[in-house]
């Protein structure tokens, strides 16, 4: 059985790019095994492609508050230091998979962390808030080239049984990458300043780029294939889009992911301001509750398994809410729990949403996942962004309100998609004792 849902998988990873078929790959592929020297450089490689990935792409989100002091913008303003790069990210996802079938994977990884890590630099060197802006803006534009792409080579070159740990080591280096980014920029620019701290971590990105280029194999499975149909591309996602479930888990993607950057943007506002007046480097500190959420996305995909993927996205929301509630406390204990809460929850979600969408979806599973994608970054890009217009005209009671009605349309989501599960569970059974008949 494991073996079978790793080749099924891979066809889904390499199907989303335009490897699968008449591509011109080896008909007897040349897999890498586990446990080998090749095995081990490429795990390495693309731990250090998504740890440079998350770390370049968040670590401005500990310093919204200082760019509101140094520019003289509104929180909601400064918070496009992040939304422009992801949702840039967001777009660029859907043709990066285009462009790697014809450039090559391994290169269009290199060239994309360098790029980002230069604008990166830039960004630290710009005089301005607007080329802040624009040096932000490219990042997230550079980044797309890596996330899907990613997947696509080690589906490609690792083998099916040996490819879940490899996936998870990727996965691993994502998250590690967001939380290192986030509270390595807060210490850095205690020590110095933000604009020496993402100077620094963008050299940091160029290292792990060049790490990434030594270590990572050329591929062998991979043979370019050249031209792009889009009218393919669009009956796929229109399809999807035309679903009767799977826009709603795109929905609840953006809506989790709005809720849960809008609390971590503005939570920084609050800390630093009385009664906590808390600095950079402890505020940064709070990011380190991703561990609890790394811990809950691989919990909740065992609930899953054993109780359905209804109730435990349902939950999920749940949590999450219940999280936002807490963090109205005035004790900064209670803040903090609640930041803690809505992590476990928004992991239990997004783990569960999205590896619901590759089951949901009958063909070009692929596409369905790049917009799945593609709404998680925009709940990110516009809905972080304008949590800021509720923290300026209410303060928190209006951002956790705002991050509650988001969660709570999530969950009656998450109970549509529940209703759907039952019906396929009833029509499951009634072919199964249909069958048993004489």
């Amino acid at each position: 059985m494991r073996a079978m849902d790793a080749r099924q998988g891979h066809g889904l990873t390499a199907e989303f790019l335009g490897s699968v078929g008449e591509d011109g790959a080896p008909a007897r592929p040349a897999w890498t095994e586990r446990g080998t020297p090749a095995y081990r450089r490429i795990s390495a490689a693309l731990f250090l492609a998504g740890f440079a990935t998350f770390s370049l792409l968040y670590c401005v989100q500990p310093l919204l508050p200082a760019f509101t002091e140094d520019f003289g913008v509104s929180p909601a303003e400064s918070s496009l230091a992040l939304a422009l790069s992801t949702g840039l990210l967001a777009l660029a996802i859907l043709a990066a998979g285009a462009l790697s079938q014809a450039v090559g994977r391994r290169g269009l990884m290199f060239a994309s962390l360098c790029g980002a890590a230069l604008c990166n630099i830039a960004a630290g060197l710009a005089p301005g808030w607007h080329g802040l802006l624009i040096a932000r803006a490219l990042e997230g534009l550079a980044l797309g080239g890596v996330p899907a792409v990613a997947m696509a080579y080690l589906a490609e070159e690792i083998h099916p049984r040996s490819l879940g740990l490899a996936m998870g080591l990727y996965v691993a280096g994502n998250a590690f990458g967001g939380m290192i980014g986030r509270v390595g920029i807060g210490a850095l620019t205690e020590l110095t300043s933000w604009r020496m701290a993402l100077i620094v971590l963008g050299g940091l990105g160029l290292a792990a780029a060049l790490g990434f280029i030594a270590l990572l194999p050329a591929s062998r499975n991979f043979a370019p294939r050249p031209g792009f149909d889009p009218k393919y591309h669009l009956r796929a996602w229109g399809g999807h889009l035309a679903h009767g479930g799977l826009p709603l888990l795109f929905l609840i993607g953006f809506l989790a992911m709005g809720a849960f950057v809008t609390v971590y943007n503005y939570a920084g506002f609050r800390l630093t301001a009385p009664p906590y007046g808390l600095g950079e480097t402890a505020i940064s500190l709070i990011f380190t509750v991703y561990l609890f959420g790394i811990a809950a996305s691989s919990a909740a995909g065992a609930l899953a398994d054993r109780l359905g993927r209804g109730p435990v996205l349902m939950a999920g929301t749940l949590v999450a809410a219940a999280g936002v509630a807490l963090t109205l406390a005035h004790a900064l204990a209670g803040v903090i729990a609640g930041i803690v809460v809505l992590t476990i929850g928004f992991f239990m979600t997004h783990a569960v949403a999205s590896g619901w969408v590759g089951r949901m979806a009958a063909t070009a599973k692929g596409h369905a996942a790049s917009l799945y994608l593609l709404a998680y970054y925009l709940g990110s890009s516009v809905m972080g962004s304008v949590g800021g217009w509720f923290w300026s005209g209410g303060g928190w009671w209006a951002v956790a309100a705002f991050a509650g009605a988001m969660l709570a349309a999530a969950l009656a989501a998450a109970v549509r998609l529940r209703g759907i599960e039952r019906g396929a569970e009833r029509r499951t059974d009634r072919v199964t004792v249909s069958s048993k008949e004489p």
